[in-house]
């Protein structure tokens, strides 16, 4: 089947199924102009909560389905590629957290939503690269516990300074493989032009940006801007929305490190199987899910 027609044949699929397809940023360019929705993971997983689709297909990485299924546990979830994981978010247990909460008694423990359902459990509250800030701020407490990305978990202190963030040293190995080495090369060879990068890199890479953002942040950022070119420091994927929305805008990525192979596993064949065969299907605990959803529904309350 050529790429039209299968094109077509998802469509479709999709409107006989009653189900609605969701695209992170970081998916290929075909699975984004596919999509219904394209957006970050938890805007993804709030969207389809408010649709009245029966399925949800969730073209982005396992943790990010399964807050699908948290936020909307009467429809039907399912993952394209079932291996299409998160190396952060397996740096971090569930039981990692009780254990870390015994070392640090007292302190609410705070998870990106980079994260296991199972670790969201565990946790008093979640947040985004977007909202953790105001989330931190908002819980008015001088001390917190923050899982996994040691990264974010800086970047949060750094800007917070009255509270002490006790971080997870998890990472994306994606974000984490920029060196402050390449913004130094860019800044010679492109004098002037901004430099926008994702929080989770390197604390010596986010302290040379001009500005540090999450994906959606970014992409407002460029939007907003009166300038025209800009380097930007996040996966590639991102480089597609930019480039629809910003026709007339020059954009570079930062480091050619920038490609997160897990995002980059889901392919147009992948997404017709998954409608056509249903599979595969995110299906959680009850416990574990309604536990889970206490720490996303606090942080969406807070925002």
């Amino acid at each position: 089947m050529d790429q039209k027609a299968m094109i077509e044949e998802i469509k479709h699929l999709k409107e006989r199924k009653n189900a609605v397809i969701l695209a992170h940023n970081y998916q290929i360019p075909e699975i984004q102009d596919v999509a219904d929705i394209v957006g970050d993971s938890l805007k993804l997983s709030q969207e389809a909560a408010n649709t009245n689709a029966d399925m949800i297909i969730f073209c982005g990485v396992h943790f990010m389905a399964e807050s699908a299924k948290i936020l909307s546990p009467q429809k039907k979830v399912i993952l394209p590629v079932r291996d299409a994981g998160c190396p952060m978010a397996d740096m971090v247990t569930a039981e990692d957290i009780r254990n870390f909460r015994l070392q640090h008694p007292g302190a609410p423990v705070v998870c990106y939503v980079n994260t296991s359902a199972e670790v969201k459990a565990e946790c008093d509250i979640a947040v985004t690269s977007s909202n953790a800030l105001k989330i931190v701020k908002g819980l008015n407490v001088n001390k917190i516990l923050f899982m996994p990305d040691k990264n974010l978990g800086d970047y949060i202190n750094n800007q917070l300074p009255d509270v002490e963030v006790i971080s997870w040293q998890g990472y994306c190995i994606t974000h984490e493989r920029v060196k402050p080495e390449e913004i130094e090369k860019v800044r010679s060879a492109k004098p002037g032009v901004k430099i926008l990068v994702h929080p989770e890199c390197n604390p010596s890479v986010v302290k040379l940006a001009d500005f540090v953002g999450s994906t959606s942040a970014i992409i407002q950022y460029v939007r907003e801007s009166e300038d025209t070119s800009f380097i930007i420091g996040t996966e590639m994927g991102i480089l597609h929305t930019l480039r629809k929305e910003n026709p007339n805008k020059k954009l570079q990525l930062l480091s050619p490190s920038l490609i997160c192979y897990n995002m980059k596993k889901t392919t147009l064949e992948d997404l017709h199987r998954a409608l056509k065969e249903e599979t595969h299907e995110i299906v959680l605990d009850d416990t574990v899910r309604e536990k889970a959803y206490a720490s996303l529904k606090r942080m969406i309350d807070l925002s």
